[in-house]
């Protein structure tokens, strides 16, 4: 799909902002980084690191800025969450911090922490849906895990090995996409040209499947 470079923004309070920048500009888009309300103005779409998702949520709140991000997401922001951010976009959490909110818009649970602590990160090559050129090679890090989907929820990946298989690591719901891994820090760009041409297809009117985005 061709078209002018669309502005996403990263939420950039904390966590992994320098790579998703990168991923994002190689993958077509124009970015912004976000720590204010008013820096939300004119995104096309707005990305959610990886990072703590509690400190993300805390610091928010003292920016000012969860209000009128969560209203943003609720009028139809396309927005894509990788770890922590997959967290912030559920709308329960299994195991929440105490006083722990997201910002919503997914329906979807979500265990937090979900294959463990830091020395249990690891990784793993998963097929994609929607994705062409083989498997994406995905970096768990303290990573959660979709424990139930709503029915306007797509899965788009799950463990394929081990005694985990099955589990639930990727999804999307209209404009939003979510991931329990750290595409960007993988060196492929494919995760993120996939929500580069969400957006594109989102300001065209409908979205159509998953399976479409990635053609151009």
């Amino acid at each position: 799909m061709v078209g002018a470079k669309p502005l996403v923004g990263v939420l950039a309070v904390q966590g992994d902002v320098r790579e998703h920048l990168a991923a994002l500009t190689a993958a077509g888009a124009a970015v912004r980084t976000v720590r204010r309300p008013a820096e939300l103005e004119g995104l096309a779409g707005i990305v959610l690191p990886g990072g703590e998702s509690t400190t993300i949520d805390k610091l928010t709140r003292a920016f000012d800025l969860r209000d009128p991000l969560r209203e943003k997401l609720a009028a139809g922001l396309p927005a894509y969450g990788s770890c922590a951010g997959m967290i912030l976009l559920a709308d329960r959490l299994v195991d929440a911090a105490p006083g722990q909110q997201t910002f919503g818009g997914l329906d979807i649970t979500v265990r937090r922490n979900a294959f463990g602590g830091q020395i249990e990160s690891f990784e793993e090559d998963l097929d994609l849906a929607g994705l062409e050129g083989g498997p994406v090679r995905a970096v768990f890090i303290r990573a959660p895990w979709v424990e139930q989907i709503g029915p306007g929820v797509e899965v788009l990946a799950a463990l394929q090995h081990g005694r985990l298989a099955g589990r639930i690591v990727a999804v999307r719901q209209g404009n939003l996409l979510a991931t329990s891994f750290h595409p960007e820090i993988s060196g492929d760009q494919r995760v993120h040209r996939l929500f580069v041409d969400l957006i594109r297809l989102a300001g065209d009117g409908s979205p159509p499947p998953v399976a479409l985005m990635n053609e151009r």
